[in-house]
């Protein structure tokens, strides 16, 4: 009996590869076209956040007359612990209060004044210092708010104060924080962006696991589709031996599907499959926000803060003349290897620290981390890295970046200025970086740092994406109205 040939074991692998894909592309392409457009919207547009200026903008300078208590005196009379970083100093309204975030991730203002824990602020409180021109409404959860990270600090009053950005402020009715802002501008564009981008709906995206899952899936049927029209897409190419038609053997809209998609299908397929890896799928990654435990075991044992410290700042304020006055507009209170060091900030984002921790405060507070580890090595950084960098955000310079020994291959990112433990990344997140980060937004310093060379690839290779996404689409719309008839 006569072996059946290669060519005849290859047809029906042939047939599967083709309906394969062109369901799979029928059932994402318009996921991947959405993917691929609403990317470009969001190399220049990023989601609503609220900077470290922005916020301190909006905060007013303390009246050190009002504070009468200090933090240790305050807490005592609230009944409140927070962990080592959990507790600041700013006015709410025209009182001084202490914002304090308890181990169990609730916020809480506690007046600098008598210790009283302070209640909701309405409506009135929260307009009150944008003029009288500013309007107010309430709000829970909407499409800017929908992240978890929000949950403690609900219910807000979203204040407009009619300028011509169309700005608008969540004010945090539990603290009288403003937490976020948004302009009409980001509003408009994030409905083009961040928000297809991510699936990111309300209705969705406030259930977090659903949503993780979502994601996932769609992201891993995509990847499939892609995949099969990259090997379907090379196999039937023909370079030595054309067809009739050319190197391709479609025509019309199916010839320039079948050639950007050969062209351009690696690295469409690396951007989705990065993007699927950035849902961290069965948290293969370590995430680069140090756990509490290591947080408190970097901050030490719980040290009582000196009054006198924080006398010693408004006595700074006071003393100094108009041009060298820092006007605190906030104080934070943390800890490095046991030691209290206090944050003091102005509302232009300059900011003073008391004291200021000690390289070896520092490297005992590290050690502390991982105390089964050794500290390998301790480096400066004065520039960035492949591994600290900015990407559309700022990224302080210098910080000590501390290697340990142990199995994951720990790094820590410390700020000498304020010894704020920064991040840790260890060998998952390092491999992350190249996975995720680099393929997915090519944040390349070579690259990066060379606008508009970024820009220019960036359109170059999401343009071939849109090219064979959206042709995609087209053609699996045919397809469909051609069964519909048929059928």
């Amino acid at each position: 009996m006569r072996a059946p040939s290669t060519r005849a074991l290859l047809k029906p692998v042939k047939r599967w590869l083709i309906l394969g894909h062109r369901w799979l592309g029928i059932v994402t392409g318009l996921f991947l076209a959405a993917w691929v457009l609403s990317g470009l919207v969001m190399l220049y547009v990023a989601f609503p956040a609220l900077t470290e200026a922005e916020r301190l903008s909006h905060l007013t300078p303390i009246a050190w007359d009002r504070v009468h208590l200090g933090p240790d005196a305050a807490l005592a009379r609230a009944g409140l612990d927070p962990p080592p970083g959990g507790l600041s100093l700013s006015m709410r309204g025209g009182a001084p209060v202490y914002q304090v975030t308890t181990r169990d991730g609730a916020r809480h203002a506690v007046s600098a004044e008598t210790g009283q824990t302070l209640g909701p602020i309405d409506a009135a409180a929260a307009v009150a210092s944008f003029g009288p021109g500013a309007t107010v409404r309430a709000v829970r959860r909407d499409q800017w708010t929908v992240r978890d990270r929000y949950d403690p600090l609900r219910p807000f009053h979203v204040v407009a104060p009619g300028d011509a950005s169309g700005t608008e402020l969540y004010v945090s009715a539990r603290t009288g924080a403003v937490v976020l802002d948004t302009t009409r501008r980001e509003r408009l564009w994030n409905w083009l962006g961040a928000i297809p981008h991510w699936l990111y709906p309300t209705p969705l995206r406030a259930r977090a696991e659903l949503w993780r899952g979502t994601v996932l899936w769609v992201s891993g049927i995509a990847i499939a589709g892609v995949l099969s029209g990259l090997v379907l897409g090379i196999w039937r190419l023909r370079l030595r031996r054309p067809y009739a038609s050319g190197v391709t053997p479609y025509r019309g809209l199916a010839r320039w599907h079948h050639l950007l998609g050969t062209l351009g299908g690696l690295s469409l397929l690396t951007f989705v499959a990065s993007g699927w890896l950035s849902m961290n799928p069965n948290h293969w990654f370590s995430p680069r926000s140090p756990p509490a435990p290591m947080r408190e075991a970097y901050a030490g044992p719980v040290h009582p803060v000196d009054r006198a410290a924080l006398d010693g700042l408004a006595l700074d304020d006071l003393d100094r003349d108009d041009r060298a006055r820092l006007h605190t507009v906030e104080v934070r209170f943390t800890q490095v290897d046991g030691r209290p060091v206090l944050i003091a900030a102005d509302a232009r984002g300059g900011r003073r620290v008391v004291p200021p921790p000690s390289p070896e405060a520092l490297r005992a507070a590290a050690a502390r981390v991982l105390p089964e580890a050794r500290i390998a090595e301790i480096e400066t950084l004065t520039a960035y890295d492949a591994y600290w960098y900015p990407h559309h955000d700022t990224r302080p310079l210098p910080v000590l970046r501390v290697r340990f020994d142990d199995a994951a291959a720990t790094w820590l990112h410390l700020d000498p200025e304020t010894g704020a433990l920064l991040d840790r990344l260890d060998a998952s997140g390092r491999l992350q970086r190249w996975l995720f980060e680099a393929p997915h937004r090519l944040d390349f310093a070579i690259l990066f740092q060379a606008r508009p060379a970024w820009d220019l690839v960036m359109w170059l290779l999401n343009g071939l994406g849109a090219g064979i996404a959206v042709s995609g689409v087209i053609l699996g719309w045919r397809r469909l109205r051609r069964t519909a008839r048929v059928g």
